[in-house]
């Protein structure tokens, strides 16, 4: 099976139809939680065909999902997610659609300039928030913020970066605290 696979092929012999699928958001901000603009991911092309490769993809179809495992690479427009392991979830009421990713194992989101990582990763598409935990990161342009819980909206494209880590993920050992730095124009 070809690692550069899409996931309309493989999943089912049936057309999948992921056009209209798109990446996460709800209106979620935290008490007391960092913000930085993720207008790079915020503006992303939810209609835009989801694709996916990995050392191996396994159809679940009873429980109505795929795992990916090995190198997981699933791109969407210039949206992109690398991941060791990945767990689709997708309804089938006469066309199969995904509901929700979950990433472990070095969770990467990049798009343009903007970089945000972490332990552990959902993505949920009918909300259209990604949820990252367990020593995130978020990169842009020369700023950061790190800590222990990162919600990107794609909706309002406000990313939120607090110091809980979320159940059963390590922290990002900043004590609970948020932490980074925010770069300031040069003077000539």
């Amino acid at each position: 099976m070809s690692t550069n696979a899409n996931f309309e092929k493989i999943a089912s012999p049936r057309s999948l139809r992921l056009g209209a699928i798109g990446f996460a958001g709800a209106s979620l901000v935290f008490a007391g939680a960092q913000h930085l603009s993720a207008q790079a991911i915020a503006s992303h092309n939810s209609n835009a065909p989801v694709d996916y490769a990995a050392d191996r993809i396994e159809l679940q179809d009873k429980q109505k999902r795929v795992v990916l495992t090995g190198n997981v690479d699933i791109t969407q427009d210039e949206l992109r997610l690398k991941a060791a392991r990945t767990t689709v979830a997708y309804t089938d009421s006469g066309d199969l659609k995904i509901q929700r990713i979950d990433a472990t194992g070095g969770v990467v989101v990049t798009r343009r300039d903007e970089r945000a990582s972490g332990d552990a990763a959902v993505y949920d598409f009918n909300r259209k928030i990604i949820t990252m935990v367990g020593n995130v990161a978020l990169r842009r342009s020369g700023d950061t913020l790190n800590g222990g819980r990162l919600v990107i909206d794609l909706n309002t494209g406000i990313s939120s970066v607090d110091g809980r880590s979320g159940a059963g993920v390590s922290g990002s050992g900043s004590g609970g605290r948020v932490s980074g730095t925010f770069s300031v124009p040069k003077k000539s």
